[in-house]
């Protein structure tokens, strides 16, 4: 598979306060996670819509529509990373109680590639060492 488009879906209680900054410059400078994508890779984010997740269907259905025909993108082009403050445990909040339904929306969606994380700041990593910060 080849990637061309990498879409990062954030928290939308999480997006109040935080910009997705760090994810952003993480993918940008190919950091952790996103290390092995190749520079000429399409970026994009967007929230899952609120609680429990099930606006995600309808961001999904546009963004397909619009990358196929804007890019010629298809779905197995496109890894999705659930953002690191859905998936962990970090100063946003838990873990979201619903990222297997988040999850299974984006595979009924006809989406397979599913990446768990984007940032991980060294502090929070600390934190879950410590048993400050769940693990999962």
């Amino acid at each position: 598979m080849s990637t061309k488009y990498v879409v990062m879906i954030q928290c939308d209680i999480a997006h109040k306060r935080c910009s997705g900054f760090a994810c952003t410059k993480a993918f940008y400078e190919k950091e952790k996670m996103f290390k092995n994508y190749e520079c000429d890779v399409k970026y994009i984010s967007f929230t899952c819509g609120g609680c429990c997740g099930k606006g995600i269907a309808a961001k999904l259905e546009h963004f397909g529509k619009k990358s196929r025909k804007a890019y010629g993108i298809n779905k197995d082009d496109v890894v999705i990373h659930l953002s690191s403050c859905m998936v962990t445990d970090n100063h946003h909040y838990d873990r979201c109680p619903h990222v297997d339904y988040i999850k299974s929306i984006i595979l009924k969606k006809g989406y397979k590639n599913i990446v768990e994380k984007t940032y991980v700041s060294k502090n929070a990593n600390r934190k879950r060492e410590e048993g400050i910060y769940n693990c999962y």
